[in-house]
């Protein structure tokens, strides 16, 4: 089958680019021409340059195209990044969706995030896929322009543009996840180099996983419907205790209280504002302090979903770090 992946040179977009390679998919890459492109070294995939922003290259790029699986997408926890966010996570979306439209695309596999549905503020509350979007007056840039996406593909789908499902997975494990630059403070931990940690939780999910996941939900999800594929529910201190014990370092022993972060992010949005180096913002502040929990119950019982547990997706992350000289 001919498919197009954007977002195919990051570290997710890679593995799901050599899996559908390896299903025997014509497949296509929507990349820009400027970007590190490593990842998909020795793929025999079909490269078109252009950029999900660009209107016009998306709407030549899927031509005659029978999936599109739109990974592209900014990460950064930075109020000072929410402007670019909102032109490639909701903009980009946009045109993916026009350009799916216009070139009669029978699917959309739309790659989203668990940061889409929100978070919690006590580990109390496990979020699933109809929890209501919770956080929208923290302003938090990531988590909003996600949401936004994901409300355009639905609309979208509403209105018999194309057929879709919505994927969101949590947080990705394993071969190759160090190169992405919102893995920076685990690569610390990782090398005994951070000595913090901080109240909240994170889900563990490995991306072998991830990738039967999104398989499963092309060919057999329920069309317009969400699926969180995510792992297990740590708290930030037993997932950085997870990370340095796999790399063989002492794990962080000083915890930062939440008043302590809020202050520290308010001082590091003023030192960017003056165009200094800041360590924290108030965005990665309130981050690091909640509690992003989820339910896979929809997946497994919809998707056969079934991940494996989050030592073994860490353990790979590790590996391949060390293997690979960043450890």
């Amino acid at each position: 089958m001919k498919v197009l992946v954007t977002g195919a040179n990051g570290f997710l977009g890679s593995w799901l680019t050599r899996r559908l390679l390896k299903d025997g998919h014509d497949v296509f890459v929507l990349v820009r021409q400027r970007s590190d492109l490593s990842a998909l070294d020795g793929l025999k995939c079909t490269k078109i340059y252009g950029d999900v922003t660009d209107k016009s290259s998306c709407i030549a790029a899927f031509k005659d195209i029978n999936t599109v699986f739109h990974l592209a997408g900014l990460v950064a926890y930075s109020p000072f990044e929410r402007k670019n966010m909102a032109r490639v996570n909701v903009g980009g979306t946009c045109n993916v969706i026009y350009a799916a439209k216009r070139n009669s695309v029978k699917q959309l596999v739309y790659v989203s995030s668990v940061c889409a549905i929100g978070t919690s503020f006590k580990e109390s509350k496990i979020l699933d896929e109809s929890s209501p979007y919770n956080i929208k007056h923290l302003r938090l840039g990531y988590f909003d322009t996600k949401h936004i996406a994901e409300k355009l593909v639905v609309r979208a789908t509403k209105r018999n543009y194309f057929k879709s499902v919505i994927l969101c997975p949590a947080t990705i494990y394993g071969a190759g996840d160090a190169k992405k630059g919102s893995r920076s403070t685990q690569l610390k931990v990782a090398k005994g180099k951070f000595p913090f940690y901080t109240a909240g939780g994170a889900n563990v999910v490995a991306v072998e996983d991830v990738i039967d996941g999104i398989m499963a939900a092309w060919m057999v999800g329920r069309n317009g419907e969400r699926y969180i594929l995510s792992g297990e529910n740590l708290l930030i201190k037993d997932l950085f205790s997870r990370i340095a014990k796999a790399a063989g370092v002492k794990p962080p022993k000083i915890f930062l209280p939440n008043p302590v972060l809020t202050v520290l992010g308010k001082l590091g949005d003023q030192l960017i504002k003056m165009k200094k180096t800041a360590p924290i913002n108030s965005e990665v502040a309130w981050t690091s302090r909640l509690y992003h929990w989820y339910s896979n119950d929809k997946a497994k019982k919809e998707l056969g979903f079934n991940p494996r547990p989050a030592n073994v997706a860490i353990e790979n992350s590790i590996k391949w770090s060390q293997e690979s000289g960043l450890l």
